[in-house]
C-alpha cells in the first residue's frame, strides 16, 4: 500500500453455508483526511470473533447486519494519526470498533485512549477486550459460579474459553473442557490448569467423554460450542445446574435449522437454569474484570495464547480460520508494526 491509500476488506456477497473467501473484496481508496471533530487511526491489530458470522447473514440481531459493498466493522487496536476531536491528540493509542482497513476515521464516539507498556496492545481485543469480558460476566454473573463449583467449557482452547477455565480456577472450581485437538488439550492441562480435557474429535461417544472428565457431573456448562456438545453436557449436568449460553458456533454455518438438543426434559428433572447472554448488557461486570484481569496478568495466574495472521488482505482467511476452529486463543490479524 502506498502513502496515499488505504485497503479495505467489503462485504461481496451474503455466505450460504459456510463463509469463503468470495464473499470479501479487497478494495483501495485515497487515504481520507479527518473533518471537524473527527480523527484519522492506523490500524495496528484487528479482531475477528464468531459472532461476525451472524452479521453476514441479513437478519435482525442485537447488531446489526453488515451490508454488501461496505467496509466491515471489528474490533481494532489502533494509533491516532492526525485529530480534529479534542478528546484525542495525535499518537494516542486507541481501541475500540473500526473498520477491515489499514487506516479508519472515527468521530470518537466508539474509541477510547489505552495506555502502552508490559501487555502487549494486542491483548485489549482479547484477555483484556470483548472475549475476556464475556468469560467473566458469563462465569460469575450469568452462571454464578462458586468455589467448588464443577465447570466445563466447550471450545476450551479458544479465545473466550481458555480465559473462563482459569477464571474458575482463580475461583476455586474444579475445571475441565474439550477442544479440537491433541495438541489443545495438552494446552489446557499442562499450561492452562484445567483439571480435565477430551479431544472432541476424537470422542467415541460424547457422554462417555463427558463422564471421564466430570465424573461427577457438571454444575456449571460455560457453553460455546452447541450441537451434539451441548446436547451431551446437558445430560452430564447435576441438579440445579447452569448453564450461560456464550454461542454456537458448530450452527453458525448451517443452511438449515438443526434439530435437537435431545432429552431436554433433563432440564425440568434436574430443575436447570440455561440463560443467553451478550457481554454489553453488563458494563459494570466489565469494567469491574478489567480492573482485575490487569492485576491477574501482573501476578501471572492469567496466561494468553494468541493465533495472529499478518496483512489486511489475509483477514478473511483468519476469519474463515477461526470458524473451522484452527486457531489456538485469541484469532488476530495485525495490520502495522505496533
Amino acid at each position: 500500500m502506498s502513502e496515499t491509500m488505504n485497503k479495505q476488506i467489503r462485504l461481496a456477497s451474503r455466505p450460504s453455508g459456510w463463509v469463503t473467501e468470495e464473499n470479501f473484496t479487497v478494495t483501495e481508496e485515497a487515504l481520507p483526511d479527518p473533518g471537524d471533530g473527527q480523527l484519522l487511526v492506523r490500524n495496528i491489530f484487528m479482531s475477528v470473533d464468531p459472532y461476525m458470522r451472524g452479521r453476514m447473514n441479513d437478519t435482525k440481531s442485537y447488531v446489526p447486519p453488515f451490508q454488501i459493498g461496505e467496509v466491515l466493522q471489528a474490533g481494532i487496536v489502533g494509533q491516532v494519526v492526525s485529530s480534529n476531536n479534542a478528546d484525542f491528540a495525535e499518537s494516542d493509542y486507541v481501541v475500540g470498533m473500526l473498520g477491515w482497513e489499514n487506516y479508519s476515521i472515527s468521530d470518537g464516539a466508539q474509541l477510547r485512549k489505552i495506555e502502552t507498556g508490559a501487555i502487549p496492545l494486542s491483548y485489549h481485543l482479547g484477555i483484556l477486550g470483548m472475549p475476556g469480558m464475556t468469560a467473566y460476566v458469563g462465569l460469575h454473573t450469568i452462571a454464578q459460579a462458586q468455589a467448588e463449583d464443577s465447570v466445563f467449557v466447550s471450545a476450551a482452547s479458544g479465545a473466550v474459553g481458555s480465559v473462563v477455565g482459569q477464571l474458575a480456577k482463580i475461583h476455586g472450581c474444579r475445571v475441565a473442557g474439550c477442544a479440537g485437538s491433541d495438541d489443545k488439550v495438552a494446552l489446557l492441562t499442562d499450561e492452562l490448569g484445567f483439571d480435565a480435557a477430551f479431544n472432541y474429535r476424537n470422542s467415541k461417544s460424547l457422554p462417555g467423554s463427558f463422564a471421564e472428565v466430570c465424573p461427577d457431573g457438571i454444575d456449571v456448562n460455560f457453553e460455546n460450542v452447541g450441537g451434539e456438545i451441548f446436547e451431551a453436557a446437558l445430560w452430564s449436568m447435576r441438579d440445579f445446574g447452569r448453564v450461560a449460553l456464550c454461542g454456537m458456533i458448530s450452527n453458525y454455518n448451517d443452511e438449515q435449522l438443526q434439530p435437537g438438543p435431545r432429552g431436554m426434559m433433563v432440564i425440568i428433572g434436574r430443575r436447570l437454569r440455561i440463560q443467553g447472554f451478550i457481554v454489553t448488557d453488563h458494563p459494570e461486570a466489565c469494567q469491574e474484570y478489567a480492573v482485575k484481569a490487569a492485576g491477574w496478568l501482573a501476578e501471572g495466574k492469567l496466561q494468553y495464547r494468541e493465533t495472529i495472521a499478518e496483512g489486511i488482505e489475509n483477514a478473511p482467511g483468519a476469519f474463515i480460520n477461526m470458524l473451522k476452529g484452527g486457531n489456538t486463543g485469541k484469532q488476530i490479524v495485525q495490520l502495522a508494526a505496533a
